[in-house]
């Protein structure tokens, strides 16, 4: 896979949302970015931007070949255990695969056994985040209907973000979770408890050693994911903050509403005026309860996407931080021994080339994630922006 250019400056490609010069942007700037002129209303504005992400997906569409839906949660229950079974229907034209289209069902545990070996065969690329197994304080309660519809989505876009990868749609782990009826006695064929701890020991072992010399360009990629994970968490807390207090909000609405109403009946000379008001509580009502739904529905799960993305950026550049420290620490080794150097140069010779691999795998990838990122986040923005038009308008 060729490698791409990390940008030298990554300042450019992050919104600095602590400064308060930002909100003075609109004001200053009257044109877009294309050169023509700012929309006047903010409804034009978002139609500009609507316009642009069509012709995108139009695009996008026009070359995929492969189709997976995740649907249709049946709940089983067995002697030990309780869990969701999601039908994953796919349709393909890809050569590889035997037949267009297949159907199986499959449970959480299988999402998680696919990741993991995506992860162990390619750890130095961007594989997208599954959805937490367990439920926060807080949340919906477990293997409830909204419960289950947030994952199924979820996993719906875990198993369409892998199939539009250039690398990862192509791994015979993803063909065989796509096409075989049972993964029981596949998932049990995964390393061992002791290979796993083995892993673990030498990772913990080369974070510790720590590296001599990390590349400019992965030191501004690790700064750039630091910085991108505070302000996305940040906009995450804001945004279920703002979700709360309109909760709050609506129902002081739906208590003040009977009271007008109510009023109206008692007071003649002023039932016209009562009525109207009580209208206009209640219209208001309508639209809070539309927006909390629409946050709840569109910007919060895209947000909450990609904090998990930025926990799963951190944990790559470990990776790769790792297969690094390794090879420093044979080619050390190297130069201190005097016997069996034949031996210890084969194994220096392929952990740089490993290293080379891991390199150039996060350096292709890097570029697909950030648009992927950028388009996905803009399309929730975008949409949001528009309920926000709509709402303010009508209230």
């Amino acid at each position: 896979m060729s490698g791409q250019t990390v940008p030298a400056d990554f300042s450019g490609h992050m919104l600095d949302l602590d400064e308060d010069e930002d909100l003075e942007v609109f004001s200053k700037n009257t044109s877009l970015s294309d050169g023509s002129p700012m929309p006047n209303s903010p409804s034009s504005m978002v139609n500009q931007y609507r316009l642009e992400e069509d012709q995108v997906e139009q695009q996008d569409g026009n070359t995929k070949d492969i189709f997976i839906t995740v649907d249709n949660p049946e709940n089983h229950v067995t002697a030990i255990e309780t869990f969701i079974m999601y039908r994953v229907v796919t349709k393909t034209t890809r050569c590889e695969f035997d037949s267009s289209e297949y159907e199986v069902r499959r449970r959480y545990q299988d999402f998680l056994w696919l990741r993991s070996r995506l992860e162990e065969n390619h750890p130095t690329l961007i594989i997208h985040p599954l959805p937490e197994k367990f439920v926060m304080k807080g949340m919906v309660e477990r293997f409830n209907d909204d419960f289950i519809e947030t994952r199924r989505k979820a996993l719906h876009r875990f198993l369409n973000k892998i199939s539009e990868h250039p690398i990862l749609s192509y791994s015979q782990h993803f063909k065989v979770f796509l096409t075989a009826q049972e993964l029981l006695s596949l998932r049990k064929q995964g390393p061992g408890f002791l290979s796993r701890m083995g892993e673990t020991v030498r990772a913990v072992a080369n974070s510790v050693r720590g590296l001599r010399s990390r590349p400019e360009e992965f030191t501004l990629m690790q700064e750039y994911v630091e910085d991108f994970s505070n302000k996305v968490c940040s906009v995450d807390k804001v945004t279920q903050r703002i979700i709360k207090e309109q909760k709050e909000y609506l129902d002081e609405l739906k208590q003040y509403n009977p009271t007008y109403t109510q009023w109206a009946g008692s007071e003649e000379e002023l039932a016209e005026p009562l009525k109207g008001v009580a209208s206009c509580v209640e219209r208001c009502s309508k639209e809070t309860e539309e927006q909390i739904h629409h946050l709840s529905e569109v910007l919060v799960p895209a947000l909450h996407e990609y904090v998990l993305c930025a926990e799963t950026l951190k944990a790559v550049m470990r990776r790769r931080d790792n297969i690094q420290a390794a090879f420093e620490a044979k080619k050390e080794a190297l130069a201190s021994r005097k016997v069996d150097q034949e031996a210890l140069q084969e194994e220096v010779d392929g952990l740089a080339d490993r290293v080379e691999l891991a390199n150039n795998a996060l350096k292709g990838d890097w570029s697909r994630w950030q648009n992927s990122m950028r388009t996905d986040l803009k399309s929730a923005f975008i949409s949001t922006a528009e309920k926000n038009v709509e709402y303010y308008e009508k209230v």
